[in-house]
């Protein structure tokens, strides 16, 4: 992105420390920081608005200021004349521009204000304009705009102002990346939004499709072409620090952007990858993605196979599809539980799991001791014809079994020390049962070079839990020690 707002300074003290300190410790290489802010007060002294000379004292070059641009607003938020309105921009703008500034108008509530009183949204442009502004952005603040109304009014924009001009929108009505590509065609030259879409209410235009739509689809120049392929690892880096998970279905970076699971479907891509993917996920750091559930062809447990590194047989081939449509009809979920996908792999072709079998285990909390909850599990395992009994605690039934099977396991098997656990899922599969109901439990894992998912599917929360978790230990079994590729 070529400018990057960072905030208001003089709005607050974190602000005002980010903009203190981002000036000498931020390096950007591609990118310009933002200072934003608003116009003068209404009625105000220019020269001394506390907010325009937090903007100059900012340190950045570019700024950007908003203005009212729906006469209603003017009338009863701001409580003054149409007049004095236009004032606050001008002088507002000309008094940053005196200043140094380069100066980006945001023409707050533009759309709805275009609508209303088109004379007075344009008059806030010229006013922008006369101060000596830059770039003039249309605002869609309520995010209620339509497609269909995007031409007409930009269209009148450009026949009455000169200025390059840019747009934000929201995504309220769910239009804000179809708006702004829109605006694109007639002519903006910049447009404001937020990677993964976040922001108030249902977000602002997500950057992401733009960016990939416009550069793949439109050849129009966006970020430097060397790193759209760094879309996907952004996106989802992003949706990390913020703790907002990025949604599977985000076009373009999305894990299911790519993913095809209809036998139809998936043939149809083992001919001619572009039949049912509409660019090559390669190109925004993405990739195919084939996953099997009851509706799985041939084809489709060859492909997956095939990255697992196992060939199936026919033979293999025909038990395992009837096997996962009988365990899907039980409640079990293989699209997102690859590991236990292929663990039902190798057991097809006769693998049998040569690391451990566990003879028991137990769960007890004591909920009556003190003010902590405890938990402990008990497992009986065999390794190598040995019997190996462990106990261990934890914050939860969950918590003590794993802790129990891998005081169980580690002393023959260390690279299990690796292995962690990064997400526990439960989902109620028929919830007219009440607590009687058939659970799916679905947890995820990770060591330092991969990850995968396993499953379970019981009345019983403990047994889901604990067959998934086993599964687990297995994977990461398969995948560390000298017998991983076999599936003999």
């Amino acid at each position: 992105m070529q400018f990057i707002e960072g905030g208001w300074p003089g709005a607050n003290p974190k602000d005002a420390a980010f903009f203190a300190r981002a000036t000498s410790e931020l390096k950007l290489h591609s990118s310009r920081l933002v200072a934003f802010g608003s116009t003068r007060r209404a009625n105000g002294d220019v020269e001394n608005d506390p907010n325009l000379r937090a903007l100059v004292a900012s340190g950045v070059a570019d700024v950007c200021i908003v203005a009212k641009a729906w006469d209603y607003h003017v009338v009863h938020a701001l409580r003054t004349s149409l007049e004095e309105a236009l004032a606050m921009v001008r002088d507002s703008v000309a008094f940053l521009v005196g200043h140094g500034c380069n100066v980006f108008l945001d023409a707050e509530h533009f759309f709805d204000g275009f609508k209303g009183n088109p004379d007075f949204a344009i008059a806030v442009l010229s006013a922008a304009a006369e101060g000596g502004a830059s770039t003039l952005v249309l605002c869609d603040t309520n995010g209620g705009t339509l497609p269909s109304e995007i031409p007409s009014i930009i269209s009148k924009v450009n026949d009455q102002i000169a200025l390059p001009f840019g747009v934000h929108f929201h995504n309220d009505s769910g239009c804000a990346v179809a708006n702004s590509l829109i605006a694109v065609d007639l002519g903006a030259t910049q447009v404001q939004g937020c990677l993964n879409g976040y922001g108030e209410r249902t977000g602002n235009a997500n950057l992401v499709p733009i960016i990939a739509a416009l550069s793949l689809k439109q050849a129009i120049s966006t970020i430097p072409p060397q790193n759209l392929q760094l879309l996907t690892t952004t996106a989802r880096h992003i949706a990390e620090i913020t703790n907002l998970p990025l949604s599977p279905q985000t076009p373009y970076v999305g894990s299911s952007a790519f993913t095809h699971k209809a036998g139809l479907h998936v043939s149809a891509i083992a001919r001619r990858s572009d039949a049912y993917e509409h660019i090559n996920p390669d190109l925004v750091g993405n990739h195919s993605r084939f996953v099997v559930s009851e509706m799985a062809g041939r084809q489709t447990l060859l492909i997956k196979a095939g990255e697992l590194g196992l060939e199936l047989t026919d033979d293999a081939t025909t038990s395992l599809l009837q096997r996962l449509k009988d365990l899907e009809h039980q409640g079990y979920h293989f699209e997102v539980a690859d590991g236990s996908l292929e663990l039902l792999m190798r057991h097809a072709l006769g693998w049998v799991q040569p690391y451990f079998e566990v003879e028991s285990y137990r769960v007890a909390t004591d909920g009556y001791h003190g003010p902590e909850l405890l938990t402990e599990a008990t497992v009986k395992v065999r390794v190598n014809d040995n019997r190996i009994i462990a106990t261990a605690e934890g914050n939860g039934p969950v918590h003590a079994l794993d802790q129990a099977l891998r005081q169980a396991l580690q002393t023959t098997y260390p690279s299990l020390k690796t292995m962690g656990l990064d997400d526990y899922k439960v989902r109620v599969l028929d919830t007219s049962s009440g607590t009687d109901a058939v659970v799916r439990v679905l947890i995820d894992f990770s060591d330092s070079e991969t990850q995968w998912t396993t499953t379970g599917v019981s009345t019983n929360i403990i047994e889901a839990s604990f067959s998934a978790l086993t599964e687990g230990f297995v994977l990461a079994l398969v995948k560390t020690t000298s017998s991983e590729g076999s599936a003999q």
